[in-house]
């Protein structure tokens, strides 16, 4: 089956981290650039972060800029988003999402990316 999965949403308390994974089975991603969204309760999605096919470029969102970081392990088949300095406003469903290189480069949250995934609940509370 093709499908992106994410994992490794939780509850956490204010302060702490989180490792997201999103992982492809049924196809590889060594050609695909991944964007990460997130929706919180009762608002639009928007996007996060995101990472070329290469690896080589990355961008993120102001209000996770030097506490979120993206990362890709092909050889696993995988990206990651590392979560630190977690707030309650990042509270949300975190989703990935594949595509092309320019197009995930943009963020677009309604885009009909090549792949979703279902999306993983980050809540961030004491």
């Amino acid at each position: 089956q093709v499908q992106l999965v994410e994992s490794g949403g939780g509850l956490v308390q204010p302060g702490g981290s989180l490792r997201l994974s999103c992982a492809a089975s049924g196809f590889t991603l060594d050609n695909y650039a991944i964007g990460w969204f997130r929706q919180a309760p009762g608002k639009g999605r928007e996007g996060v972060s995101c990472i070329s096919s290469s690896g080589g470029s990355t961008n993120y969102a102001d209000s996770v800029k030097g506490r979120f970081t993206i990362s890709r392990d092909n050889a696993k088949n995988t990206v990651y988003l590392e979560m630190n300095s977690l707030k309650p406003e990042d509270t949300a469903v975190y989703y990935c999402a594949a595509g092309g290189d320019y197009t995930i480069a943009l963020m677009i949250p309604t885009y009909e990316y090549d792949y979703w995934g279902q999306g993983t609940q980050v809540t961030v509370s004491s």
